[in-house]
């Protein structure tokens, strides 16, 4: 029984240090997207639309 519980919490702790890795890619993926973009079109920035406010703003990285 102890066998179980080991391989049981060895198993999700690789899928939880899989599904970060595949998180932080995704997010570095986009951010390089983002600059390639910004670098082609002499952008300074990405502007996003406030849905509270209405008013845009630049986006920023942790976003």
């Amino acid at each position: 029984m102890p066998q179980i519980i080991f391989f049981a919490v060895v198993i999700g702790g690789i899928w939880w240090l899989y599904r970060r890795f595949v998180r932080a890619a995704q997010k570095l993926t986009e951010k390089s997207r983002r600059a390639e973009n910004e670098r082609r079109t002499g952008a300074v920035g990405t502007l996003v639309k406030d849905p509270k406010t209405g008013e845009y703003r630049v986006k920023r990285d942790e976003e």
